[in-house]
């Protein structure tokens, strides 16, 4: 092991430095990172959920100034026209599309799936960001709890319909935005929508980014051997819209040290368009290093674990991807 890895490896074991701006600005500078400018999106096609505020935002605007035709999933289409006007004017780049869909509505996603079949000639990656943070449990109109129907759910729709089109570009990339909170928490089958027990907000959105990357390892192994590869990043303790609604304790203690929707958006840009990314599949990053799934025992998922909670997305959405 090189000292930077010991380096690099402290830092995640201590967490708080890691997930910070000091990790980022740590692991910039071991690993000598290429400027994302000097990675070329031309000629690909990326859609991002959530792309309205926070770090959806700012990877839209990152990957359009890269050069891609982005597509802006947002269930307010006023909102969405909004954001592609900030992010034309911010980089010069027109080639944005913009299509109307409630990931938490599994009707919407699918109309959004027809509408991007129908429109678009080619796809190449589809950045699962959309999330949900409650205080309170609420239900989407499908009778599903409103973070698990958002985050998976949502996903798992989207995600399953847009395959055959990844499956037509010769270098296809499914990029899924989890939260290291997601460490915390196992999969509870037996209480996917938090019935059972009291609501706790933080916790319904960190089993729900477990069950994202439960998902992109399951759509990494079902598609080896294709051009598509899965990834899901975390993308530390970012400064967003989202944090300071949601958190706002953590907030205002951990200001200092967030890091910035850029520093927190860059990895998700590097894994849709650096070429080194295809040669794997299936991983969790941070700060473009492949990191653990697990730091507790308790969070492990088995792969049988992993069969059920695909089964239950599949009974949920009615859906045979």
């Amino acid at each position: 092991m090189q000292p930077r890895d010991t380096v690099d490896e402290l830092a995640e074991a201590l967490v708080v430095p890691s997930f910070t701006r000091i990790g980022y600005a740590l692991r910039r500078r071991l690993y000598h990172w290429a400027p994302l400018q000097d990675l070329s999106m031309r000629g690909r096609f990326v859609l991002v959920t959530g792309p309205t505020s926070g770090l959806g935002e700012v990877a839209a605007t990152t990957l359009a100034r890269m050069g891609a035709r982005v597509g802006l999933i947002a269930r307010d289409a006023g909102k969405a026209e909004a954001t592609r006007e900030r992010i034309a004017a911010a980089t010069g780049n027109e080639d944005l599309s913009v299509y109307v869909a409630d990931l938490s509505d599994i009707a919407s996603v699918r109309g959004a799936v027809t509408a991007i079949t129908e429109n678009e000639p080619r796809l190449d990656v589809v950045i699962n960001n959309a999330g949900a943070l409650l205080t309170s449990r609420r239900t989407s109109v499908d009778g599903y709890e409103m973070s698990f129907a958002t985050m998976v759910l949502g996903a798992f729709v989207l995600t399953g319909g847009l395959m055959p089109m990844l499956e037509r570009s010769d270098d296809a990339r499914i990029v899924t935005v989890t939260s290291g909170g997601m460490y915390l928490q196992g999969l509870r089958l037996d209480d996917l929508q938090m019935e059972r027990e009291p609501y706790r907000g933080t916790v319904a959105y960190a089993r729900a980014k477990r069950a994202q990357v439960v998902l992109t390892r399951l759509w990494a192994s079902r598609q080896r051997g294709t051009s598509v590869v899965a990834h899901a990043m975390h993308p530390g303790w970012a400064d967003t819209p989202g944090v300071e609604g949601s958190l706002p304790g953590f907030r205002r203690v951990m200001r200092p040290l967030l890091r910035t929707p850029e520093q927190g958006v860059d990895t998700i840009a590097w894994l849709a368009a650096a070429p080194e990314v295809a040669w794997s599949t299936g991983q969790l990053w941070l700060d473009r290093r492949p990191r653990p799934f697990d730091r507790l025992a308790k969070t492990r998922v088995t792969s049988e674990e992993a069969r059920r909670l695909w089964d239950a997305c599949v009974e949920l959405t009615g859906s045979t991807a």
